[in-house]
């Protein structure tokens, strides 16, 4: 370990500051850099389940309502993705492009219709649940009425579809057999039952929570603070005796 990143000991305190005061206020600032060192070093949980997609020229993005509210335009591609992710900001895309002509090629065109492309990616080995084995990638030209939801048109060409009490999307083509947005470990190893459903409220109040067992990193570092400030009070009070 370098010197700029040593913490300080009472060794490395001059001698004309070895009080037990200086001491401790040495051995609080070290404990509070383990503090910060080992949270910074945790893994986050992540949640396994579809994320759904709108395509956006070339590129994806991430849906900002559910497949049962959002109704495409005609020539609009949606996509679905089961992969283990922490939030939105790290949630796998599709693996393959948003191209509506590529997927509703074979498809004409008909009135009182609209053509919807889904693109629909069950992920990898990785993010499976345990037993069981993600079928391959696939894309499927959507006709459907105009009003139709994403819902909708999925269901049109991918039954059966499996939702749970809060509307979550849980199956597409009956992968996974079981399961419903349950929590894993950072890893990804070690899932939660299959029964431990979450809803995106109890997505967002556990991603809140920094640490599961024992107080979280921001109020220990905060009594490490309030520590710091005391020990610093009283030795300006002996210095000024």
């Amino acid at each position: 370990m370098s010197s700029r990143t040593r913490p300080a000991t009472a060794a490395a305190v001059p001698a004309r500051l070895r009080s037990p005061l200086a001491v401790l206020l040495a051995a609080l600032v070290a404990a509070s850099a383990v503090l910060l060192g080992g949270a910074g070093s945790a893994e986050a949980a992540g949640y396994r389940y579809w994320s759904f997609w709108q395509g956006n020229g070339e590129s994806w993005e991430y849906a900002t309502q559910g497949p049962s509210l959002l109704r495409p335009d005609d020539g609009s591609v949606q996509g679905f993705r089961f992969a283990v992710s922490e939030d939105s900001g790290d949630a796998a895309r599709p693996r393959r492009a948003p191209d509506f002509g590529a997927v509703c090629a074979g498809t004409p065109a008909k009135d009182g219709a609209k053509r919807v492309a889904l693109v629909i990616d069950p992920g990898t080995a990785a993010d499976a649940p345990d037993g069981e084995e993600p079928p391959a990638p696939r894309t499927a030209c959507a006709q459907v009425a105009p009003d139709a939801s994403s819902a909708e048109a999925l269901a049109a060409v991918a039954k059966p579809l499996r939702y749970d009490s809060s509307a979550m999307l849980c199956a597409i083509s009956g992968y996974p057999k079981a399961g419903c947005g349950e929590q894993v470990s950072g890893d990804a190893s070690a899932a939660e039952p299959s029964g431990a459903a979450k809803t995106a409220g109890d997505r967002e109040e556990d991603e809140g929570v920094e640490g599961g067992d024992g107080p979280s990193v921001g109020l220990l570092v905060g009594l490490v603070a309030v520590l710091l400030l005391g020990v610093a009070a009283v030795v300006q009070a002996r210095r000024r005796r």
